[in-house]
């Protein structure tokens, strides 16, 4: 197979750097865009408020601690959506096979291109210009032959970067970086493979299988393969979308049901609320199950008429796992997902549609309305929450 030119384009601190362009009094300050309340997380830090150790999905909390001078924004997801549709056109007129994975970063498979417009270094530039001159931004962009060391390459010269890595480059790149750089490569899961001795990438892809199958299982195989830059994924154009998905491996296993269900919950809400975003509706509900040993299972239930309620997804998907859990009782789990799929365009609410359907809609268009405002972590469903210790026996609360 010839080499691709696969590049991965990151936008550098986005939605912090689109409040530092907007507000010229926050340039060269410590940004913190995120939620100041109790439970406060940050969605975006600016690269003066990192270098305390500030990092996104951090509680606001601990982020002030750390930087108490910081200023802190409210999300204004809406205006960051614009500014991001404003970036993927700029890649569309290089490419149609842009697979945008969030509103800030997205792999661009530029093989056909790079004869008409110059190899992929060049093309990057081209891109990194125009996206400067139009939204006053810049992003950072990895060069590869696949998407896996595109990905890690765009992230080793932040920000405003541009790496390339050529095919016969990729071990002299990947060697000395940290396994930690290898995305997958969970908080829980990269210390138990630095207690082997294995602290580079470079000793990660010479170890023996034997030697990390304790850990990975099955997979260990796949991680040797993905620590030698081996990756032959294709970039998945966005409108060629045939699912819609969300998943979450864990860090430990979990066998807890009450748990499981409520990562279910949290799942589906994503899926439901990615699904009316792209103004589809879905006839079938995929649950997916992985046991601690790597075997995988899925289960589905299509239904008419399709939906994009939270509430129907939820339900489907919620019962799919309840009732594979029934057949293997306290197994515990390492990733369970959620996806829709039989897509097809949304249509308009008629006029003989259920009250309840009616109902649920309306509470979707609120929390869509609410997190496009506030932020993805406004809300949450209720049952993905903590829930408080229960008093001892004769204290309980009235």
């Amino acid at each position: 197979m010839d080499a691709r030119t696969i590049l991965h384009v990151d936008m550098d601190a986005f939605y912090a750097s689109v409040e530092q362009r907007d507000d010229p009094a926050l340039r060269g300050r410590p940004v913190i865009v995120g939620g100041t309340g109790g439970r406060g997380v940050v969605a975006a830090a600016s690269y003066e408020v990192r270098r305390y150790g500030v990092h996104s999905a951090m509680p606001m909390r601990e982020a002030l601690r750390r930087c108490p001078e910081a200023v802190c924004v409210q999300p204004r997801i809406g205006h960051y959506a614009d500014v991001s549709r404003q970036v993927f056109a700029v890649f569309h007129e290089f490419t149609p096979l842009v697979q945008g994975l969030s509103l800030d970063e997205a792999f661009l498979d530029v093989t056909a291109g790079t004869g008409d417009l110059g190899d992929g270094e060049r093309v990057a530039h081209a891109i990194k210009g125009r996206i400067l001159e139009r939204t006053g931004l810049t992003a950072s962009v990895g060069v590869a032959p696949n998407k896996l060391v595109a990905k890690i390459a765009s992230d080793l010269r932040k920000p405003d970067g541009l790496v390339v890595v050529r095919p016969d480059e990729i071990s002299a790149v990947l060697d000395p970086l940290p396994i930690r750089k290898l995305f997958g490569l969970g908080a829980k899961t990269a210390p138990k493979v630095e207690a082997l001795g294995i602290r580079t990438l470079g000793e990660l892809r010479e170890a023996s299988p034997a030697r990390l199958r304790p850990i990975f299982g099955r997979y260990a195989e796949r991680v040797l393969q993905r620590a030698a830059g081996i990756d032959t994924r294709p970039v998945v154009p966005d409108q060629d979308e045939k699912q819609i998905s969300a998943e979450e491996t864990f860090d430990t296993d979990i066998a807890d049901p009450a748990r499981l269900r409520s990562e279910i919950v949290r799942l589906a809400d994503k899926v439901g609320a990615r699904l009316r975003a792209r103004g589809f509706a879905a006839s079938c509900v995929t649950v997916k199950i992985r046991r601690r040993d790597f075997t995988t299972y899925s289960r589905q239930r299509h239904f008419e008429p399709p939906t994009q309620e939270t509430r129907v997804i939820t339900s489907i998907a919620t019962e799919l796992l309840v009732a594979w859990l029934a057949t293997q009782p306290g197994t515990a789990l390492r990733l369970v997902g959620v996806g829709v799929s039989d897509l097809a365009p949304a249509t308009q609410l008629d006029l003989f549609t259920a009250p309840q359907t009616s109902r649920n809609r309306e509470l979707d268009a609120a929390v869509d309305r609410i997190r496009e405002r506030f932020g993805k972590v406004a809300l949450a469903p209720a049952s993905t929450l903590a829930r408080p210790p229960e008093a001892p026996p004769g204290k309980r609360e009235r």
